[in-house]
């Protein structure tokens, strides 16, 4: 694999780190990288020719997310995805898509509007299909996130994508709820179009049971 980009003199390492961050993440994601699989920083420095600063602060960063575990002077471990890491995931996940969606439906354009009710449709259709619920639903959400006006939360929404991801991907409604789940998107849909965002917070928090 050859470098991850163009490390130009006076190019920032803050921006370097945040590249090997969301390349070992995505990893994660993948599944290339399992639970209890070990990474060496000097292995993914070799792998991507960058030294191994940047790599060493994408692994601490990833660690603080809980996506893996560092041990100093010997290696760094992927963490497991257990039932009360996914459960913690769903809570936090509910609370901030909510704060999303209460602070961007009011203020979306037409355009914009229009646009969440492209991904509304898909998250409804995720929901037949039984498959891709956290995926779509959170297309959703990051995307509220980025027009929500709201500098500090859109920072917070980008950095727990990556882990929300991760946790919550094999997640699905469960199919004794999904008839009341269904009410509860074409409710939030409703929401999106009367620009409600007290009902649209309610109502993503229904979504993830909080």
């Amino acid at each position: 694999m050859g470098s991850i980009g163009s490390t130009n003199i006076g190019e920032s390492k803050q921006l370097l780190a945040e590249e090997v961050f969301h390349h070992i993440g995505r990893q994660i994601i993948d599944g290339a990288l399992a639970a209890g699989e070990r990474i060496r920083d000097v292995d993914v420095a070799e792998e991507l020719h960058v030294s191994r600063t940047p790599v060493r602060e994408a692994l601490q960063r990833l660690e603080r997310l809980g996506m893996v575990t560092m041990y100093p002077s010997r290696y760094t471990e992927v963490t497991a995805v257990t039932p009360e890491t996914m459960s913690q995931s769903l809570e936090f996940a509910g609370y901030q898509a909510g704060i999303a969606a209460r602070l961007a439906v009011p203020r979306i354009t037409t355009a914009q509007r229009e646009k969440v009710l492209t991904l509304i449709a898909a998250m409804q259709d995720s929901l037949e299909r039984g498959r891709g619920t956290s995926a779509t639903r959170w297309a959703v959400f990051a995307y509220l996130g980025e027009h929500s006006g709201n500098a500090q939360h859109r920072t917070l929404i980008d950095d727990a994508s990556m882990v929300l991801f991760r946790n919550l991907r094999d997640w699905v409604v469960p199919s004794s709820d999904r008839a009341r789940m269904g009410q509860v998107y074409i409710d939030f849909r409703d929401a999106v179009l009367s620009a409600d965002g007290d009902s649209a917070e309610r109502l993503v928090r229904a979504m993830y049971y909080v």
